[in-house]
């Protein structure tokens, strides 16, 4: 027996939920349609792939529930028309596919092929950048120019020199930044800032 894919549809189109539910109804890609983020965060999945309409800010905050829990399943975005900068924009967040909607129903199972696949290599690497992004999003402007320069080599005095404030009150941003990324040293600190910013 083939093992069917379970595809979370998150889309608040309801003709459009029921369409790719028809197109992909004879396909190996069992489709459980929700309504919107906060639908499928209450019935949280173990297993499967997202497809998730990227508007209103649906795909960055899916991806900083998935980090905050530690549950990351491989993410397909999709919109009509969409700019590259976009795509791109997704891509960088940490969905593993972008579809240009309408797509076709091979289009759909060859992106969820690609995701299933992706996620074994990628998977753990996805969700640790994307915690290690949601822990530097917490950090004040300062704090993170603080973070900057720790990476770069700098001592107190010479962070304090560069941003004209005291080497005591680095001290103060320093403790704050590794309080607000849970970091219990400076080079933890410096693995969770590398982590957000890489690409794969």
């Amino acid at each position: 027996m083939v093992r069917r894919t379970t595809l979370y549809l998150i889309d608040s189109n309801l003709s459009r939920r029921a369409a790719i539910c028809h197109a992909l109804a004879a396909s190996e890609i069992y489709v459980a349609p929700f309504e919107d983020v906060a639908e499928i965060k209450a019935h949280w999945p173990s297993a499967g792939v997202i497809l998730i309409e990227d508007v209103a800010g649906y795909l960055p905050a899916l991806l900083a529930f998935m980090a905050e829990q530690n549950c990351w399943l491989p993410l397909i975005g999709f919109s009509e028309q969409p700019r590259t900068q976009r795509v791109v924009r997704a891509i960088l967040d940490g969905a593993l596919g972008y579809l240009d909607w309408p797509s076709a129903p091979a289009d759909i199972e060859q992106a969820v092929a690609s995701a299933e696949h992706d996620a074994e290599k990628l998977g753990s690497f996805r969700l640790r950048q994307a915690r290690a992004r949601s822990r530097m999003q917490r950090l004040t402007p300062r704090e993170q120019q603080v973070l900057s320069a720790i990476t770069e080599g700098l001592s107190n005095r010479e962070i304090g020199e560069r941003l004209e404030i005291s080497p005591r009150t680095v001290e103060i941003h320093r403790s704050n930044m590794l309080n607000k990324v849970g970091a219990d040293h400076t080079s933890e600190a410096i693995r969770i800032a590398i982590e957000a910013t890489l690409v794969a």
